[in-house]
């Protein structure tokens, strides 16, 4: 069993692209980052930004929804360091815009799979690594309900339903669930919902990581 460790570590779901790559990439400056996402290429150039900034990182390209996956990853992680301090979960799926009655099934089914069911493993997998002391941390976007989001709106929507109630139960006990709802930013994410946007107004990623993290410590 490795437990030498002197940073923390910082487990991000969702780190190859988008918020999560500049959470992990901020992170990295204070914690041992163990970065998880299916594209192989994103991770592997968080990886290289990361050790370019003197960090270390734990790169693990894997499915959140393959439950078997998670749980070996979960035990590997404490069996090398015994926990986390933090998790930021910003894996999620975002389908094409549709109206409700032209919904495709496949796309819904993935919509569900990646923003929703696959917390219903990541959350009892990862509490006991995060203890009563560690730090979990969602991401809001209030687009459930509104016209042609009915796969990512109704499925994120879900998904801060189930991190809220697990915010209430824990409150008193840890870890600290902590709901953040981060400006609109230049993501490929947002790209495939606006395409036609002007991103130059938008916030870059890698300021409102740093946004959300001093955030983040102000309220600890």
């Amino acid at each position: 069993m490795q437990r030498a460790m002197t940073h923390p570590i910082a487990l991000i779901t969702g780190a190859s692209r988008g918020l999560g790559f500049a959470l992990a990439e901020a992170l990295a400056d204070t914690h041992h980052i163990v970065a998880v996402a299916r594209t192989v290429g994103g991770l592997e150039d968080l990886d290289d930004r990361i050790q370019a900034k003197g960090g270390q990182a734990t790169l693990a390209p894997m499915d959140i929804t393959n439950a078997d996956a998670m749980a070996q990853l979960c035990r590997s992680v404490y069996d090398r360091w015994g926990g986390v301090a933090l998790w930021a979960h910003c894996a999620v799926h975002a389908a094409p815009l549709t109206p409700a009655n032209h919904i495709d099934a496949r796309d819904w089914a993935k919509s569900v799979n990646i923003n929703l069911t696959a917390m219903g493993h990541l959350i009892p997998y990862i509490a006991p690594l995060l203890g009563t002391t560690g730090t979990a941390l969602f991401f809001e976007d209030g687009r459930g309900g509104e016209k042609f989001f009915g796969h990512y709106g109704t499925t994120k929507a879900a998904q801060i339903a189930l991190a809220r109630s697990w915010q209430a139960e824990t409150r008193s006990t840890g870890p600290q669930v902590q709901i953040m709802t981060p400006r609109p930013m230049a993501t490929a994410t947002r790209a495939r919902f606006f395409p036609g946007e002007d991103r130059d107004a938008l916030a870059h990623p890698r300021d409102e990581a740093a946004r959300l993290l001093a955030a983040l410590a102000l309220s600890a």
